[in-house]
């Protein structure tokens, strides 16, 4: 989609058919989504953002590996009026103090918390890392956090689904995870089992989290909704049927 990083060229028509077929399953299952909007620049950033706004209600994830970028994005969302759409993707424990002002300079309400840090691996280190965050976050004004327990690989997923539990059950805030990380590292994947094997396996890693008990799941590509829809659909509806017999567990 994106033509040029830099200044943020891309192809709209492209993009706004990818938003709409987004929203048509959105329809279809009444599940949520949000649009994950990744820059590499300011330029790109605001371009990005004034386009998503014009195209879509749904709320706006501002994304970037660079802190600057970020803060570039959620300044521009208040000039424009839109900063109860953003979600500020995203806080770690080891984010400068300058992201934590932007936040509370411009506005933010809602910004995904990652328990990423060095060193960090067990369940009960991420929690830990999480509610040190946590603190930091609402002091600079974030009363919506989504809690994200960090994964990077097939190992950290289990732990990561483990974590979403414990938190859910000690903290209640809404929990996930960037489960799709675990498929995007894997590099031996399609040698081992074949192109065929990475479909059925990015499925798998994006619903385990969600009938574990989370309230969210970042899939990866917008495109791959088609699929990780149509498979949490499937999995809420039978979770409906259990609380209807009155037999669900509460996490």
């Amino acid at each position: 989609i994106v033509l040029n990083e830099k200044t943020g060229e891309f192809n709209r028509e492209k993009a706004e058919k990818l938003i709409k077929l987004k929203e048509e399953f959105i329809g279809k299952t009444g599940i949520p989504g949000m649009l994950d909007v990744i820059a590499s620049t300011k330029e790109a950033m605001c371009k990005f953002i004034e386009f998503s706004v014009n195209t879509t209600n749904m709320p706006i994830l501002i994304d970037s590996p660079s802190a600057e970028v970020k803060i570039a994005g959620v300044k521009y969302a208040k000039e424009i009026g839109i900063e109860d759409k953003i979600v500020y993707n995203s806080l770690i424990p080891e984010s400068k103090e300058v992201e934590f002002k932007a936040i509370m300079e411009y506005g933010i309400k809602s910004a995904i918390l990652l328990a990423y840090k060095s060193g960090v691996m067990s369940s009960k280190m991420r929690m830990e890392a999480l509610k040190e965050l946590l603190k930091k976050a609402e002091d600079a004004g974030v009363t919506k956090p989504l809690l994200d327990t960090f994964v990077i690989d097939i190992p950290s997923l289990s732990i990561a689904c483990k974590t979403i539990i414990d938190l859910k059950g000690e903290l209640g805030y809404p929990c996930g995870c960037g489960a799709h990380n675990a498929i995007t590292t894997w590099i031996g994947l399609k040698k081992f089992m074949g192109v065929e094997a990475v479909k059925p396996c990015d499925i798998a890693v994006n619903i385990m989290p969600i009938i574990l008990g989370a309230d969210f799941v970042i899939y990866g590509p917008i495109e791959n909704c088609k699929y990780i829809y149509p498979a949490t659909y499937a999995i809420n509806t039978s979770y409906k049927y259990l609380k209807r017999m009155g037999e669900q567990k509460e996490i």
